[in-house]
């Protein structure tokens, strides 16, 4: 684990938000929901929890390694990648545009440092995140591999054979993480098509689960460092993940609206106004 100021971190959080607004109205694309409902989790995650360097090379020896699995929230993985040094903070201009590294959903042909897996055919990225822990298994690497999934993602049948993969070889060196806000493209998680008790679904496949509320930056480190913990004990480990889509500006909170839609003019202003800039704009 990293050393950490909790009020620096707790200043690069609306900073990441407005990270976020800004490239998704830029371009009149993007998904800004999921994006700033877990901000936390990838400040979490960079700043404190993985062993990672941003001197990138995509074979990752002893290092930690992260799989976006749930690509569509590309917006806050770009600004967490930038604000830790990944590539340039001036990049982030460039979102979506033609020729750009930084692609509405993360892609690895541009090359863009951090990227390790292209991802945004939902559902993916627990696999590739086995394959990547078990290849450090059998080279005695003892880093960590981390994946984050969306909630609506587990109505993928892949998810699940995945998930028992992982467990029938006590794939231990792998933490996964479900961003849990209930939304999805088309309405709630629970009209779609209902997860049920989430948390015994993932015990009955065999894995360890935690629980905790993602949107308190405290609470996520805390939770992250016990599955840390956990780790080396025969099973693979799930955090699910409580947070609010749109979290941090109010009209998008809460609402599946917000999935897919940048804002105008307007609504940016508002979005800022409510995320105050403490570390200087992109």
């Amino acid at each position: 684990m990293n050393n950490y100021n909790l009020q620096e971190l707790n200043n690069l959080v609306p900073q990441v938000r407005r990270d976020i607004v800004r490239m998704v109205h830029a371009r009149n694309s993007g998904h800004p929901g999921g994006s700033l409902g877990c901000a936390e989790y990838f400040i979490a995650l960079y700043k404190v929890i993985m062993n990672h360097n941003t001197d990138f090379s995509m074979d990752g020896i002893h290092e930690d390694l992260f799989f976006l699995s749930n690509g569509h929230i590309s917006p806050v993985f770009y600004s967490v990648l930038a604000r830790s040094g990944y590539f340039p903070i001036e990049e982030l201009k460039t979102f979506r545009m033609i020729d750009s590294r930084l692609q509405g959903h993360p892609t690895t042909h541009e090359g863009l440092p951090g990227v390790r897996v292209a991802s945004g055919s939902l559902g993916q990225g627990l696999s590739v995140a086995v394959g990547a822990a078990l290849t450090k298994k059998l080279n005695q690497d003892s880093s960590i591999v981390y994946t984050l999934h969306g909630d609506g993602e587990l109505q993928e049948g892949q998810i699940w054979e995945a998930a028992m993969f992982a467990s029938a070889h006590k794939v231990d060196n792998l933490i996964s993480t479900i961003d849990y806000n209930g939304r999805q493209i088309d309405g709630d998680v629970d009209e779609v098509l209902s997860l049920g008790n989430l948390e015994n679904k993932w015990i009955a496949f065999g894995w360890q689960t935690l629980n905790c509320n993602g949107n308190d930056l405290e609470e996520i480190i805390r939770t992250l460092s016990k599955a840390k913990e956990m780790t080396g004990k025969g099973q693979p480990i799930m955090i699910i993940m409580k947070t609010e889509m749109g979290h941090g500006v109010d009209y998008m909170m809460g609402s599946h609206k917000w999935h897919g839609v940048a804002p105008n003019d307007e609504q940016l202003e508002v979005a800022l106004n409510q995320n105050p800039e403490t570390m200087g704009d992109y």
